[in-house]
């Protein structure tokens, strides 16, 4: 499903995010991406959104060369992909149901299809009762939720997630992770980036830790097998 094959990202800076790395993970798995601030991480992760592009090295995704996709195909490779952000990226002068409603106006979605999947996707995760409201009038854990209902609306084959638990407690925290658990049993890839490591210690879940770019592990620990 994502395979990195020597991929380097230098930036205009200087600095070198990624370096020689090369990975698999396949349809339907679920992987931590873990080390310290400025590891690689989020640059991983903005690769397969095509947010940028390797310097060297070749990035697969679902069998297509990203390095070979044209501009114009960006907006339709996306569709295949879910983001979710620990700062939610909410639109506050919208309710929950227009904000998870976003993704599928823009590709151009009927009304009944549209109506369907947005509440499909606030039952997932808890918040259908919730619809009208508006978002800032949710808890902060229920604000993540409303993030993960959007980045899952157009059914994505691939979800992202960068530093998803940041600002959660311990007991919301757990609950996300248990979503995205949920996500991957019905056939999505889930990858995503942390820095809690004492959540994802017993989760018995594959890590790959990157360390100055470079990937250092890749495994599920031992302990938590």
């Amino acid at each position: 499903m994502i395979q990195f094959d020597n991929v380097s990202k230098r930036y205009s800076t200087g600095q070198e995010a990624l370096n020689g790395l090369s990975l698999e993970l396949g349809a339907a798995e679920m992987a931590f991406l873990i080390g310290h601030s400025g590891a690689g991480k989020s640059t991983l992760l903005k690769l397969v959104m095509l947010m940028e592009r390797p310097t060297h090295g070749q990035l697969l995704v679902n069998g297509k060369n990203l390095n070979r996709l044209h501009k114009s195909q960006i907006p339709y490779y996306r569709r295949n992909i879910g983001v979710v952000f620990q700062n939610h990226q909410l639109l506050f002068d919208r309710s929950v149901f227009d904000n998870v409603a976003l993704p599928l106006l823009v590709s151009g979605y009927q009304p009944r299809e549209l109506g369907r999947r947005v509440r499909a996707a606030l039952d997932k995760v808890g918040l259908l009762d919730k619809e009208k409201l508006n978002p800032i009038a949710l808890s902060g854990g229920e604000q993540q939720r409303l993030g993960i209902a959007r980045a899952v609306v157009h059914k994505p084959r691939i979800l992202l997630a960068d530093e998803p638990t940041g600002n959660l407690d311990p007991e919301l925290s757990a609950e996300t992770m248990d979503l995205f658990r949920q996500f991957c049993a019905v056939g999505v890839t889930v990858l995503i980036a942390t820095h809690d490591v004492d959540l994802i210690s017993q989760m018995g879940v594959r890590r790959l830790q990157l360390q100055e770019g470079k990937l250092v592990q890749d495994g599920v620990p031992e302990y938590a097998a």
